[in-house]
């Protein structure tokens, strides 16, 4: 028995023996990982370095690359040390720190996209006021709550999870989660399942809200505006609506399975589930921003 989650270290059950197969999955990891990093902070210095570029859009777009950096750096490295380690062990405090940067990710990028849309929707449906309502100062404003907001839930949620006393050490994962986490506590939990459900309503409704109340307005005025509006329109929001879906469907596989018991799915494919959202849109938006915006197209034309 673990008394408290101070000290002790924690097993991640997910890995398996895979005897030489493991320096295959490790040169793979890292490609990925090279690929993220190289990709994100190609655009970000394009964005930053740029002035024609210093608009409220790509300014959103440099938080959501700085964010995939931030979450692919609190996981890659890690899983790179793991697929070759024997002993799959680590530490409560790292596991804290650990879950702490994978929450904070998803939550970042979850309000930095719902943030994103409301641009598209001033920039489509009031284009001549554009300039006044996206000042710098709200944008400023706008990119401090896309962080400080979720940096202060996570804050809160690892405040109530950090003191449980736990009554094993078995996360099913590749890394450390904090429902995994809440599962192993013998102390009461209630006060971390109402806060743990009371915000994923609130997040839920919020976002979906906002989405949909700023897409259903680009599209009421998209039917009746001119082939031009509507092949802009078509141009900048298609790329945001890919990663808000892609993202939201990593999520999706994320919530099934710490919620859910399935077993019955093959090991292999609960782990790459698992992985999904931590993987496939900071590989994605890169790519998609690179070859849809045209800006940042030409520019890294040139830089290349």
């Amino acid at each position: 028995m673990i008394n408290s989650t101070r000290g002790s270290y924690l097993t991640l059950a997910a890995y398996f023996d895979t005897g030489m197969v493991k320096y295959l999955f490790f040169t793979v990891v890292m490609v990925l990982y090279f690929f993220i990093v190289c990709a994100n902070l190609l655009l970000i210095m394009i964005i930053c370095t740029n002035r024609c570029l210093h608009e409220p859009m790509y300014m959103f777009l440099c938080s959501l690359f700085v964010n995939e950096l931030f979450g692919s750096t609190g996981l890659y490295p890690f899983l790179l040390v793991q697929i070759l380690s024997d002993i799959h062990t680590v530490s409560a405090p790292f596991c804290f720190i650990q879950i702490f940067c994978v929450f904070l990710y998803g939550n970042v990028e979850l309000c930095n996209l719902t943030v994103m849309s409301y641009d598209r929707y001033v920039a489509i449906c009031y284009p001549l006021q554009y300039n006044t309502r996206m000042t710098l100062n709200k944008v400023a404003k706008l990119i401090a709550v896309i962080w400080l907001f979720p940096f202060t839930e996570v804050a809160v949620m690892l405040s109530l999870s950090a003191p449980l006393q736990l009554c094993g050490n078995i996360i099913n994962k590749v890394y450390c989660d904090n429902y995994s986490v809440v599962k192993l506590a013998c102390s009461d939990t209630t006060v971390n399942n109402i806060h743990g459900l009371g915000y994923t309503v609130f997040i839920t409704v919020s976002v979906v809200t906002v989405i949909l109340y700023t897409y259903l307005k680009i599209l009421k005025v998209c039917f009746s505006a001119s082939k031009q509006t509507r092949q802009k329109a078509v141009s900048t929001c298609t790329p945001q609506l890919v990663s808000l879906l892609n993202f939201s469907l990593g999520a999706f596989f994320e919530i099934i399975q710490s919620r859910f018991n399935l077993s019955s799915l093959p090991r292999m494919l609960h782990i790459l589930l698992s992985l999904y959202f931590l993987t496939f849109p900071p590989l994605l938006n890169p790519v998609l921003y690179g070859l849809k915006l045209s800006k940042i197209r030409s520019l890294c034309r040139r830089l290349c």
